[in-house]
């Protein structure tokens, strides 16, 4: 339910003559809830007027579109997911358009303007997904627009520049002193693959009054030059996350881009999924080991995705040169050995790992000893555990279940893609009863919800027959009714992966 300031807020953003005129008298601490209403309700041309005269020296997409206030009260926009791209593009438009006015009039101080904006953060927009329409912003076209943005202002600002030269040159030809224009530095979260590269590396290089500062930065299926290049071009504070995944890296390419990271001093996260690294290839000795060594100097390294790449075996050569604990490790298909589990077990990461990926590894046989002396030794942080498409079988799942048990603290479990049956999945509600924290479960379709035994792993979403969909419908109807009698009618078990995986590590 809104509050009533919000209301107001909505009705005077409603009539956009009336909210220009008014700008002048409303005190400043209202422009947070307007901007919000604005928002909400798509006013582009309210939310152009309330940033051309924005207040405060930063304005905070996290911030004003969060999930609290300022004084811990629910936002008006909890849980919006999809920004508007109509009103992110009115917002960067409006930032432009306060600096090529700055630029044209130098010599007004900027002090007697209301402006005060120096840090635009739209930090936190969701990345690319396959359920987002035309009409939201989506992470890749944000980078762009922002992108196009800097490099407009860089253009304009040197166009002034010559102008200003020519009208103001002394009796000597030198020209005259102006003041330093308006600054606004942009916290954002930069995505890039080769139809953006271009348009992203120019505005790296630009040294213009709009300054790109990337907190994340994700690359899609760029060659080794390319991430090279855009590493070296980003400013080395406040870079938290690399996110290099379908770029077909290798060992050598990883070996080669590795190094560049090493100036970014507060990384956190390293995400190389799909890097197409295989140490059953020949003459992989010597890259195994400088890639060690280079994950040896991310001193601040927390989190490392190392997806879909065989790792047979080296686990301990590659994670043996890091410093301190990773709190999120994910092997998904990997094809780790006995030998890899005991490392893993036995390292340093295992008591302070929050987030663990196992996916894709079949804990059928041989390994799920392995898997269940690694819960016990995680118990005590994991907070996230991924198991999916392992081959696990009622059986199977009811061994793994006291290990599993004692993780207390446990949030978030995928299973999706098992051979579970109905039985199982009822053991599994009644039995992670203890689990309090579990919140979200991503549980397979059941075995027995097929009229022909289906093939393991599941093929591709979707599925076509034949899945019992009254049979799976009926399912879910009686493991909320488990789930409510036992007090967690608030936790959420599905079989949908949509929105699987959006416990990031960051809001661990």
């Amino acid at each position: 339910m809104h509050s009533l300031l919000f209301l107001c807020a909505r009705h005077l953003v409603g009539h956009r003559p009336t909210t220009h005129r008014a700008l002048d008298i409303v005190p400043t601490e209202l422009y947070p809830v307007l901007f919000q209403a604005a928002f909400l309700d798509e006013r582009t041309l309210a939310l152009q007027d309330l940033v051309g005269t924005w207040p405060f020296p930063v304005l905070s997409f996290p911030w004003l579109l969060g999930h609290r206030g300022h004084q811990g009260d629910r936002h008006p926009l909890h849980g919006l997911e999809k920004p508007s791209k109509l009103c992110v593009q009115a917002v960067i438009l409006a930032v432009v358009t306060r600096l090529r006015r700055a630029l044209e009039e130098p010599c007004r101080d900027t002090s007697e303007s209301r402006c005060r904006l120096k840090v635009l953060d739209v930090t936190g927009l969701q990345s690319d997904d396959t359920d987002r329409g035309p009409e939201w912003m989506s992470l890749w076209s944000c980078t762009v627009a922002l992108a196009k943005a800097c490099v407009e202002v860089s253009k304009h600002h040197h166009e002034c520049l010559k102008r200003r030269s020519k009208r103001h040159k002394g009796p000597s030809g030198a020209s005259a002193a102006t003041p330093p224009p308006l600054a606004v530095e942009v916290r954002a979260d930069l995505f890039v693959n080769s139809t953006s590269f271009n348009v992203l590396r120019d505005a790296l290089q630009t040294a213009g009054p709009l300054r790109l500062k990337c907190r994340d930065f994700h690359a899609e299926e760029l060659p080794v030059t390319s991430i090279v290049s855009l590493l070296d071009l980003l400013e080395p504070t406040g870079v938290r996350r690399v996110d290099l995944r379908f770029n077909n890296l290798g060992l050598t390419g990883l070996c080669a881009v590795l190094p560049h990271l090493a100036r970014f001093t507060g990384l956190l996260s390293l995400r190389l999924p799909y890097s197409n690294v295989n140490v059953r290839r020949v003459a992989t000795e010597a890259g195994l080991r400088c890639l060690a060594t280079q994950l040896g100097r991310l001193l601040c390294l927390k989190e490392l995705n190392l997806g879909s790449s065989r790792l047979s075996g080296k686990l301990r050569q590659l994670l043996g040169d890091l410093r301190s604990p990773l709190e999120s490790l994910e092997l998904a298909a990997c094809f780790l050995l006995p030998s890899d589990f005991t490392f893993l077990s036995r390292s340093l990461h295992a008591p302070a790992l929050k987030k663990l990926d196992l996916s894709g590894h079949d804990f059928s046989q041989n390994l799920l000893q392995h898997l269940q002396h690694l819960l016990e030794e995680t118990s005590a942080s994991l907070l996230h555990l991924d198991l999916m498409e392992c081959r696990l079988t009622d059986a199977c799942l009811e061994s793994l279940l006291p290990a599993l048990c004692r993780c207390s603290h446990l949030r978030c479990l995928g299973l999706f893609g098992n051979p579970i049956s109905t039985a199982g999945l009822k053991n599994l509600v009644q039995k992670t009863v203890v689990l309090q924290d579990l919140r979200w479960v991503v549980y397979p379709y059941p075995s027995d919800c097929f009229s022909l035994e289906p093939p393991w792993p599941l093929p591709a979403l979707p599925l076509e027959e034949p899945l019992d969909e009254e049979r799976l419908a009926a399912l879910g109807a009686e493991l909320g009714h488990m789930l409510a009698s036992s007090g967690r009618a608030h936790a959420v078990w599905t079989t949908s992966l949509c929105r699987h995986g959006a416990l990031d590590y960051f809001a661990l």
